[in-house]
């Protein structure tokens, strides 16, 4: 007892320790933080509304905006092409540099860069038949005076070709477009196909890339089936994914990328599906290339010659075409469906709004399987 009545009391010594310095205790629960300080220059405006990200313009075109804008380029196509209920098409590809102008007698105008708007240099454009005359066309002129007839003849004769094919294409029986015409959208070869296709009265596709130079797409192409590329590697995926054959006019740089790209990816069976490609007018690509070069070398093989077949004429590079789509496709086709019709069908067909679909005809169109 004694000790304990020694111990000092804590309570007691808090207390007093509180009244000595004149403070009173409070709970931390009772404490208010101090007001924030408003700065001198006042209180802020009302913020608006952040804009959503697919809206914000700036983003989707910068640097960390291009994966959406390449995706962009695949899907909406693709949206397109379902809801105008394209299957398949067949690319037509060749020179964008001359303008045909049939009101003019063939007189063709030179353009001044691949699928320009804008006319070349005088200098550079075919002579006339009074400067020839007179001897002050330069030589470079007189070449081209004499490509000029030449060109005007591969014009009409892509035109013509555009015309039988879609023709023929309209004729064949199937819910979806088969074997559209298409090209690069641009002047020259492409003009004359997606004219043909035109007067056929057929839709036809127009796949133009925005350049650094003026130029706007032909106004044959079909309005719900005109698109412009921003990446060139997107355009080429839908020339190639869709694509049941390839007619190759003559052309140049860009002519040769897409035949010889569409090639390889035929040579190393990148392509589950077959692809005709007819090269028109052998005249001018021999001059251009030698592949029996390549075969002599042994950097191609023999049998990648067969990859493609040459043509001179609409009507013979129609008929290789009609071949080549009816063997690979419309035949193979024709037997599936018979082989389809004569499975047992379900006792309540009737009653099944699905029967004889399947998943191809809600995903249309038809495209290329990656082979693995």
């Amino acid at each position: 007892m004694k000790n304990k009545e020694q111990e000092p009391n804590n309570n007691d010594q808090e207390a007093g320790n509180l009244k000595s310095s004149g403070g009173t205790r409070k709970s931390a629960a009772s404490e208010v933080p101090p007001r924030a300080v408003i700065p001198g220059n006042g209180e802020p405006a009302p913020l608006e509304r952040a804009p959503l990200a697919y809206e914000n313009l700036g983003f989707l075109n910068s640097a960390d905006g291009r994966v959406i804008r390449i995706v962009s380029e695949y899907l909406e196509p693709l949206a397109r092409f379902r809801r105008e209920q394209i299957q398949d098409t067949v690319v037509f590809f060749g020179s964008a540099r001359f303008h045909g102008r049939e009101e003019a007698g063939h007189a063709l105008e030179l353009l001044d860069n691949t699928g320009s708007t804008q006319p070349a240099p005088g200098e550079e454009q075919p002579a006339k038949p009074v400067e020839i005359a007179t001897g002050t066309a330069t030589d470079l002129q007189r070449k081209r005076a004499v490509a000029a007839v030449e060109m005007a003849r591969y014009y009409e004769d892509a035109r013509r070709l555009a015309q039988l094919l879609t023709q023929w294409a309209k004729t064949i029986p199937s819910r979806k477009h088969r074997f559209v015409v298409t090209s690069g959208g641009g002047p020259g070869i492409m003009e004359a196909a997606n004219r043909g296709a035109y007067e056929a009265g057929g839709k036809t596709i127009g796949m133009n890339i925005l350049l650094p130079f003026e130029q706007r797409p032909n106004p044959y192409i079909t309005p719900s089936l005109n698109f412009e590329f921003h990446y060139f590697f997107m355009r080429k995926l839908w020339f190639a994914y869709l694509a049941k054959a390839l007619v190759v006019f003559p052309g140049g740089f860009g002519t040769l990328d897409e035949m010889f790209e569409i090639l390889t990816l035929a040579q190393t069976q990148k392509m589950t599906k077959k692809i005709t490609v007819v090269i028109y007018g052998p005249e001018y690509w021999k001059k251009v290339f030698n592949l029996e070069v390549l075969v002599d070398t042994g950097a191609i093989s023999p049998k990648d010659l067969d990859l493609f077949q040459f043509a001179d004429s609409p009507e013979q590079a129609f008929e290789l075409l009609r071949q080549g789509l009816t063997e690979n496709y419309l035949a193979a086709e024709a037997a599936s469906a018979q082989g389809a019709q004569a499975e047992t069908r379900k006792p309540n067909h009737d009653e099944d709004l699905m029967a004889g679909w399947n998943m191809d005809d809600f995903l249309s169109p038809e495209l290329a399987k990656t082979r693995k």
